[in-house]
């Protein structure tokens, strides 16, 4: 037992490394992130990708949610970050990227059925625009401030892993402006519940989001996590936990 809860430790240090370790602020954007796997180590995953070396370069977002608990799919988790840092380096579009990291994936896990749901979101502040390809995760959630108004970023798209020749397609948003917010997460958030067995749910994460819409992206994500911890009161999470904001500046 003792040499397994070592490995384990080894395991979760290693997860631990894959994930950023520290969010993004400049003139143009600030971006922060939070990952707790519900048991050592987990599915989740989320990562951020810089193409190129001056602030204005676009910007890669990643988050997934592999299928399952535990070392499988934190080996998964890896594979599938690897394969699309790799890809992501290649030219191509999004549609195209997210394509061939599938057709990767699903070849390595024919035999297990496993999957993952993975939104990818590409933020080019040059051009003032947005595009993203959805594989079956959750739509990401825009804010703007100036209308005060919620946009689910939708796309077509199923899980990684599911069907190898399947082809995703990107999807655009244009005219960015300052103080708009995009905010991704896995559904261990909104699906975390109180003693009581109720979910936190995703309206207060809207309320929360629209009276803290003037704080930089890390602090909107420490208030979305200081009251995920009030409300589960020390509950343990029972599924992996990730969080993502994101800020036009």
């Amino acid at each position: 037992k003792a040499k397994l809860d070592e490995q384990m430790e080894i395991a979760q240090k290693i997860q631990q490394d894959l994930i950023p370790q520290s969010g993004i602020n400049n003139d143009h954007i600030s971006l922060d992130g939070f990952y707790k796997a519900a048991a050592g180590v987990g599915g989740d995953y989320y990562d951020f990708i810089i193409a190129g070396g001056s602030e204005s370069a676009p910007i890669g977002v990643a988050i997934g949610d592999v299928s399952g608990h535990g070392i499988s799919s934190a080996l998964l988790m890896a594979s599938a970050r690897a394969f699309l840092r790799q890809r992501v380096s290649l030219p191509g579009t999004l549609g195209q990227i997210i394509s061939d990291v599938n057709a990767q994936l699903a070849k390595d896990i024919a035999e297990s059925h496993n999957f993952m749901t993975l939104f990818y979101l590409r933020i080019d502040h040059g051009h003032k625009k947005i595009e993203w390809v959805r594989a079956g995760h959750d739509p990401a959630i825009f804010y703007d401030p100036r209308t005060r108004s919620f946009e689910a970023l939708e796309g077509e798209g199923i899980p990684l892993g599911v069907e190898e020749s399947w082809v995703y397609t990107e999807n655009k948003k244009e005219n960015l402006s300052e103080g708009q917010i995009i905010v991704l997460a896995t559904d261990g958030v909104w699906e975390s519940q109180n003693v009581a067995g109720e979910m936190f749910g995703k309206d207060r994460m809207y309320d929360l989001i629209r009276a803290n819409s003037a704080l930089s992206a890390k602090g909107i994500l420490n208030i979305l996590m200081d009251m995920l911890h009030r409300f589960t009161k020390g509950k343990n999470f029972e599924d992996d936990v990730t969080l993502v904001v994101i800020k036009i500046q």
